[in-house]
């Protein structure tokens, strides 16, 4: 009786929904298995994940990657990109390594599969405008994937300042500090897999918040970094920390400070803060900060529950309905595109 229950209740949540094939490519980054997970529970969606690129890996004995990666999270898994694409799949999520975005979204570009792509979007302008023109050229969409636009207290921000209720923004400044990637998410300390460090993994969060709050463009970009963090680390082949100062057109400043600076045995993976200084107030949210910690002893990690909502899950919902409304999604590739022109310049 409990299953009948509950298969009419799914059906009366779901009825009228179109039901959409949503392939994951790579389980490269960190992100993959959250976006996996959620989708694998998703009663609108059928999903089949393919990362022939993570075959040395498992071959090595690691099995955050690959087909054992796959059995662990309880979804199908298909061997190679081309048996993926054949299942007819209506949309990918691209969580490769971050200079393989390019060959991926153009491939399934060329399958007619829409395309949520993991930040940045590109490491050279030249590659995310030609991901741009593939999936024009094909009628799909490119949505990159900034989760944290979608946080309660952004949109409650981006509110409030659309609507004059804080004045004149002055300056900003902006925090996304985190954790040393290691293990099989090393390479996001490898510039010829991630195209840099730190700056390239923490500004762009960030970044993207300004752009989506002010639709200001950026007219001067200057950073400055170091690699003295996690000198004595094999992982560490890229900056480890710096901070970004960045100026729009409209006079606001932006200063970013994006490092992996948090201890090995934090609380969490690490943080996101932006504080706006206006001519009438001062604004701070922390959209991550909505959780219960504590400490621990020793070299343990902290105790960490989140209370705050899955931002994966809020951004996939607005990747899914522009796919069955049939118009684009925000935030775009023009929106992935301003962020790497802004990572161009931390790297002259």
């Amino acid at each position: 009786m409990t299953e009948t229950v509950e298969t009419v209740e799914q059906d009366a949540e779901t009825k009228g929904v179109r039901h959409l094939r949503v392939g994951i490519m790579s389980f490269a980054h960190v992100h993959a298995a959250s976006y996996a997970a959620l989708l694998r529970d998703d009663p609108t969606v059928t999903l089949v994940c393919a990362d022939p690129d993570g075959a040395a890996d498992v071959a090595a004995g690691d099995e955050t990657r690959g087909r054992p990666f796959a059995e662990h999270l309880g979804v199908e898994y298909v061997d190679s990109y081309e048996e993926l694409f054949a299942t007819g799949v209506d949309a990918v999520l691209v969580c490769s390594e971050n200079t393989r975005h390019r060959e991926l979204v153009e491939l399934a570009a060329a399958h007619g599969a829409h395309v949520l792509c993991e930040k940045p979007l590109a490491t050279t302008v030249a590659d995310a405008e030609a991901m741009i023109a593939a999936c024009d050229d094909a009628g799909v969409n490119l949505m990159a994937a900034y989760p944290v636009r979608f946080s309660p207290d952004f949109v409650a921000l981006r509110e409030a300042y659309r609507s004059g209720q804080l004045g004149k923004i002055l300056i900003a400044n902006g925090t996304n500090n985190g954790k040393i990637p290691v293990g099989a998410r090393a390479w996001f300390g490898d510039p010829e897999l991630a195209g840099g460090g730190c700056l390239v993994d923490h500004t762009v969060h960030v970044a993207d918040l300004m752009d989506a709050l002010m639709e200001a463009e950026p007219v001067s970009v200057y950073a400055v970094s170091n690699d003295i963090l996690h000198r004595d680390k094999p992982e560490a082949k890229a900056e480890t920390a710096g901070l970004v100062h960045i100026t729009y057109d409209n006079g606001v400043t932006l200063v970013v400070d994006a490092s992996w600076s948090v201890p090995d045995n934090g609380p969490t993976w690490g943080g996101l803060t932006l504080d706006l200084v206006t001519d009438q107030t001062l604004v701070h949210i922390a959209p991550f900060a909505h959780a219960v910690t504590g400490v621990s002893a020793a070299s343990q990690p902290s105790a960490f529950y989140t209370l705050g909502v899955n931002l994966d899950r809020l951004m996939l919902d607005e990747f899914f309905a522009s796919i069955r409304e049939n118009r684009p999604a925000q935030p775009d590739g023009h929106a992935g595109l301003r962020t790497v022109k802004i990572l161009d310049h931390t790297k002259a």
